[in-house]
């Protein structure tokens, strides 16, 4: 349950930007009394939604949670897009109205402010509508040759399947979870690798929703790093039953991997923000692979791709990351940055390639747009020097 201060903070927040939507894209528009009437009370709905969005997993009927949770993650998408397209309208129409006026008459600036008020609702509810069917369908594949330094012979084609931040919780279940595992196993993987943000909620509410994983099938096995989400959700817990589910967690630790005659060293870190739940925690890519040897190429999967500096120092060839979820619906993306060195997609950091899956899944709003979900498939081929 979050904070009261944190709930009557975040209630004030969006109850005035929900007013600043309606007072600029109904108010100053003359619209049909029906319009304005409706306008406002979707506006009042949505404000009222957007903090049960929170409060909703405190519910102890699950049907009633579930559906609570659907509309008002749905709403606060759409909440989201309406808020950026009025401030763009905000902005252009600023800069009309600073033209020179013989230019413009005031019955046309009149036409034009109804105008981009109906474009920003349109352009708000196409976006919601568009981003949920790219978030309720399953990931796309995404094909990636890494090309590594040093690369024995006997690893040229390893091929390893990630998948990132699926986000199992109020609106991902165990069906769209198994569909991905089903998807996974078709593509013939050396190794799976789940790099955290897996799931939002207890392992007493999701247990059963998670259980498809165990069904996953590589030839070296799967292994899971922990994410941020996860020690919001009681990451000790879920890091006992991963492993009841035959996944290998690494834990600022590495494995050494015969792959016909050849080894590869693959490691794991703990996001990079779990020393703030647990000082054991403390996320260490020098520690992850103390002990590896030297010639062999070492692999790093660790979720935020902040941990990429401290993996090139440390001596990896690859990281794979997730966390960014590519921004997942517009404009988010282009804040990434702000936050984040790599968005998405795969970059190289001096000696270090690093891969940023965009997610598997999503998280909150049921809305992918402009940044599709996917299950990345990498293929380790000999760097052309």
């Amino acid at each position: 349950m979050p904070p009261l201060r944190f709930l009557l903070t975040f209630t004030t927040m969006v109850s005035v930007l929900h007013y600043y939507i309606g007072s600029r894209l109904l108010n100053s528009v003359a619209w049909a009394d029906w319009v304005l009437w409706a306008g406002w009370i979707f506006l009042v709905i949505s404000t009222l939604l957007q903090p049960v969005a929170f409060l909703a997993r405190g519910l102890r009927n699950h049907a009633l949670r579930d559906t609570t949770s659907w509309v008002a993650m749905t709403l606060m998408g759409v909440f989201s897009s309406l808020l950026v397209l009025t401030l763009l309208r905000d902005i252009f129409l600023l800069i009309v109205a600073g033209m020179d006026a013989s230019h413009f008459f005031q019955a046309d600036f009149l036409s034009l402010e109804k105008n981009t008020a109906l474009l920003a609702i349109t352009g708000a509810l196409a976006i919601s509508v568009i981003g949920f069917f790219n978030a309720r369908r399953l990931a796309k594949v995404i094909k990636i040759k890494v090309p590594l330094r040093n690369l024995p012979a006997m690893l040229d084609g390893f091929r390893i399947v990630q998948i990132s931040d699926i986000h199992v919780g109020p609106t991902i279940k165990k069906g769209y979870l198994s569909r991905i595992v089903n998807r996974v196993n078709t593509l013939n993987a050396d190794l799976i690798a789940i790099t955290g943000d897996l799931v939002d909620g207890r392992v007493s509410e999701l247990a059963t929703h998670t259980q498809p994983l165990a069904n996953l099938t590589a030839r070296h096995g799967s292994f899971f790093v922990t994410g941020n989400h996860e020690y919001y959700s009681g990451a000790l817990d879920w890091i006992q039953e991963i492993k009841r589910l035959g996944i290998q967690v690494l834990l600022n630790e590495h494995v050494q991997l015969t792959h016909d005659g050849a080894t590869l060293v693959l490691a794991g870190v703990t996001d990079y923000t779990a020393g703030a739940f647990y000082d054991t925690h403390l996320s260490d890519p020098h520690a992850a692979i103390a002990g590896a040897p030297q010639h062999a190429p070492k692999i790093l999967l660790a979720h935020q791709p902040l941990s990429a500096k401290a993996a090139e120092s440390a001596g990896f060839d690859l990281q794979l990351s997730g966390h960014t979820h590519g921004g997942q619906f517009w404009p988010w993306k282009y804040l990434v940055p702000l936050q984040q060195p790599y968005v998405a997609g795969l970059h190289r950091l001096k000696n270090l390639w690093v891969y940023v899956n965009r997610g598997t899944g999503y998280w909150g709003p049921p809305n992918r747009f402009g940044s599709p979900s996917e299950i990345t498939c990498l293929t380790l081929v000999p760097a052309n020097d």
